[in-house]
């Protein structure tokens, strides 16, 4: 068979041109739906105090039954809820995990159910598969539920248009507020903390009564399901409840078991778990930082949440919890962002302004219940009217029914022998014939009046705002009475608090810090120094350059070449031996991999000043003070100016004699004193040698007792900058460091 010719002529390949646009058009076409979507749709919550998926599994259970009715499994809830819901099956699981009693975060959960739901303080139990568990809608949902059927809420179709489902819950509670929330969207997020059922209650109904009432006096703060304790501020939680941001810190309750040494946890933040706090005890326990505490575990169980701590002998409770506040999530802070969608539009509001809404929403719905009542009965009062005439001749009636040949003709006959509507004849012509008699129709119609009056007192309270909100306020009254709890977190006022500083518990003894050019770091105590004779440990070429007294309760102050102070606790130190090699302490520091340390201090007072020397001949003076800071931070930068190579650090008591030199030999004395003192970390300072030569620069700087030169006089300055004098012969060997 003969070969096919290969193709040898180059083939083409022509590529379709790139169409650009602006990324502005880009952004809004493509990504602007999808994060308006996200705000909408999925993470930020309404003003019934649910999110989309929330609503769409708790209305699913309704129509279920599953109010007040026979448990189901959960897997056949999450199953019915996919037709609301086209999200997978372990998204909607989880959604209903949440709103369980059994997962217990929330105040007043929506769901009763049965099985393991795993905890809200625990991110390691796991919740059981919706195979085995079983739920059902708790009694407080007949609050979110009532009148739903009464057009109270506007209904829309589902994903398939096949159902209907609601857009809100006609809440008769203020929802939002009761229940914790947190979402994150696409360039803002949702977090809202609990408050106590109660007190939301009796807030709703002073504010109806009065919008200048003081809601802080009737709900001083938020109340969570796990308890705890918050650090109250009253000015702080003002600012929360005006603005909806802000933050506040709370704390774990504890109790002492004396008979078994140990402390026993019972309730803890609610932005936290027993894991991350037994997690964080271990840690500071390795890094021997927690020396009172021997053990750490979880004793969570049947009795409710419990994390014990075995203490060491002669520990005091009371300081180690102080420390452990401190230290470990014990104390944590929430942080508040109540962004609320008000009519598909996110907003950040306080609590009044939430209320505002959320009694305007209800408002809305009660005035849509009432209409359907109006509605309903205009019409039945208006099929008893007809039925009234009818009274008037029931053998007449009876007697057009027969004597009429077709069906079709019934209607049409009773209006007019009677002169009523369609409707109305149609309702007679319904009526049974055993109910044709003057008993029954005599009883119908006496609903007449009744119903006259329902209707004029339902249309008053329609054209009442003030009617309609004392009826909220009776609704509210009762739920508060029906559902309402005492609080569980208590208030704690931060002025009752000890705070813990770690210095006033820690042993103080005179210490000797001896600091190496590769980095490495010991401290020996003056025991230990005094008892040996051994030589310093060190790596191949290294070198002690620093030997500075000082006691266990100071700090450090790590220089760096990149213009970072690092700082630490000589406590956090371990008592070495000059036999060891020491601590290395770019790693204990965490400093970046290329930046060294070129000068330590250690203070107690930060008194005394640093310099700085430049190779461009400037000097720096600046307060220790400026190092110190309130907070516990561990890096400061920008610590000395960046301008010129700096050539030297050093730290001084008070102000002395120094003696700086170029790299061409040109020597300098001054007094420090001529040197001012500047506020600002990394200030260039003043000219002080003067470098004329074309590449010369200052190089070394020390104290006039360490330089060696005994005709010290003959460099002395007093006025700067000075060119100084060249290093004479007899002067030579002396080497500046």
């Amino acid at each position: 068979m003969a070969r096919k010719k290969k193709d040898t002529e180059p083939q083409i390949i022509t590529q379709a041109p790139i169409d650009e646009q602006p990324i502005t058009q880009t952004l809004e076409t493509n990504y602007m739906p999808y994060a308006m979507s996200v705000i909408i749709s999925r993470a930020i919550p309404e003003i019934d105090g649910l999110k989309p998926a929330h609503r769409k599994l708790l209305y699913t259970m309704y129509k279920m039954g599953l109010l007040g009715g026979k448990m189901t499994k959960s897997a056949n809830v999450v199953g019915q809820t996919m037709k609301l819901n086209p999200h997978g099956d372990a998204a909607i699981y989880e959604t209903m995990v949440r709103l369980t009693r059994g997962h217990e975060a929330l105040l007043h959960p929506l769901v009763e159910s049965q099985g393991n739901f795993g905890k809200q303080y625990s991110r390691d139990m796991a919740y059981a598969a919706a195979r085995y568990t079983e739920v059902r809608l708790e009694p407080i949902c007949q609050e979110l539920f009532g009148d739903i059927n009464k057009n109270t809420v506007k209904f829309v179709d589902n994903y398939d248009g096949e159902m209907q489902e609601p857009t809100l819950l006609p809440a008769a509670f203020p929802n939002i507020l009761v229940n914790p929330n947190q979402g994150i969207a696409v360039g803002m997020a949702s977090n809202i903390c609990s408050f106590n059922l109660r007190e939301v209650c009796d807030a709703a109904i002073a504010y109806m009564k009065d919008e200048n009432a003081d809601i802080l006096e009737i709900m001083p703060a938020p109340d969570f399901p796990l308890g705890a304790s918050i650090i109250y501020k009253k000015d702080e939680m003002r600012s929360i409840y005006e603005t909806g941001r802000g933050s506040f810190k709370m704390r774990a309750v504890y109790q002492y078991d004396k008979k078994n040494n140990c402390i026993e946890i019972t309730e803890i933040p609610y932005t936290t778990t027993s894991e991350a706090i037994i997690g964080k005890v271990m840690e500071l326990i390795k890094a021997n930082k927690l020396k009172e505490i021997s053990d750490a575990r979880d004793e969570t169980g049947l009795d409710g949440f419990k994390v014990t701590f075995d203490l060491k002998r002669g520990t005091d409770p009371d300081v180690l919890m102080t420390k452990l506040y401190k230290l470990t999530p014990l104390e944590d802070s929430f942080s508040c962002n109540f962004n609320i969608l008000i009519k598909n539009r996110p907003s950040v509001m306080g609590v009044k302004e939430i209320l505002k809404n959320w009694i305007e929403f209800r408002m809305d719905c009660i005035k849509n219940s009432i209409r359907y009542d109006i509605d309903k009965k205009t019409q039945r009062l208006h099929l008893l009217r007809g039925l009234k005439k009818i009274l008037l001749d029931i053998d007449k009636a009876i007697s057009i029914i027969r004597h009429t040949e077709r069906e079709e003709d019934v209607v049409p006959n009773l209006m007019t022998g009677f002169d009523i509507d369609e409707v109305q004849a149609e309702y007679v012509a319904e009526i049974k014939l055993r109910n044709l008699n003057k008993e029954y129709i005599l009883n119908r119609v006496s609903d007449i009046e009744k119903l006259m009056e329902e209707l004029e007192e339902l249309n008053k309270t329609l054209a009442s705002d003030r009617a309609i909100k004392k009826l909220i306020s009776k609704q509210l009254a009762a739920i508060a009475k029906k559902y309402g709890q005492d609080r569980r977190t208590k208030l704690i006022s931060d002025e009752e608090l000890t705070e813990y500083r770690e210095e006033e518990h820690i042993e103080d003894y005179p210490v000797t810090i001896f600091f190496t050019r590769e980095n490495y770091i010991k401290k020996v105590t003056a025991a230990s120094l005094r008892s040996t004779t051994a030589e310093h440990k060190l790596k191949e070429d290294d070198e002690v350059i620093q030997e500075i007294a000082a006691t266990n309760v100071s700090d450090i102050l790590f220089f760096t070449n990149k213009q970072n102070v690092y700082k630490m606790k000589t406590f956090d130190l371990e008592d070495s031996k000059v036999s060891a090699m020491g601590q290395y302490v770019p790693g204990l520091a965490g400093l970046d991999g290329d930046e060294k340390i070129l000068y330590t201090v250690v203070t107690v007072d930060y008194h005394g000043m640093m310099l700085f020397a430049f190779e461009n001949g400037k000097i720096a003076k600046v307060g220790l003070d400026a190092y110190a800071t309130k907070t516990n931070r561990k890096k400061l930068i920008n610590a000395y100016s960046a301008k010129s190579p700096v050539c030297a650090i050093r730290f001084l008591e008070e102000d002395t004699d120094i003696v700086v030199m170029s790299d061409n030999n040109k020597v300098l004395c001054l007094n420090t004193d001529k040197i001012p003192v500047k506020a600002t970390k990394s200030t260039q300072g003043v000219q002080v040698l003067t470098l004329k030569k074309k590449g010369a620069v200052m190089n070394r700087l020390c104290e006039v007792s360490e330089c060696g030169i005994e005709d010290i006089k003959y460099y002395r300055t007093k006025n700067i900058p000075a060119a100084g004098n060249y290093l004479r012969k007899t002067d030579s060997q002396i080497s500046l460091i």
